[in-house]
């Protein structure tokens, strides 16, 4: 199945002096086929010459397509002036309430300022 729409994301820098990377926390606003909120833990790295990577873990909680419950979307990111990837991915077994078993991977497009993404999951 899938499942399509937008959301916000507040990204709050955290002060940590001693890290070899940088750490955010992310609060996420759903709409669309996703219904609910998001929030999460990134770090990310940058180095000269344009490369970076970033790894997250965020909890989704709220409905998909009507379906009540929670579950962990797992990113993974790199770029550099050559290439991008982006996977992001529901953690196995972490779905809850009406979500339990739920599996998928989320597209995010970024276009115009906005964020949209694209679901395409199991349940």
């Amino acid at each position: 199945m899938t499942a399509t729409g937008s959301f916000e994301v507040n990204i709050e820098p955290q002060r940590d002096t001693e890290a070899p990377a940088g750490r955010m926390i992310l609060h996420k606003t759903y709409s669309g086929d996703l219904v609910g909120s998001g929030i999460g833990q990134m770090l990310s790295k940058r180095v000269e010459g344009g490369a970076a990577a970033y790894a997250a873990i965020e909890e989704f909680s709220g409905s998909v397509s009507g379906k009540q419950g929670t579950f962990t979307l797992i990113h993974s990111g790199f770029m550099s002036p050559q290439e991008q990837t982006l996977t992001i991915y529901v953690l196995p077994g972490s779905g809850t309430g009406e979500l339990a078993g739920l599996s998928g991977t989320l597209d995010i497009i970024q276009e115009d300022g906005k964020h949209n993404y694209v679901f395409h999951f199991e349940l």
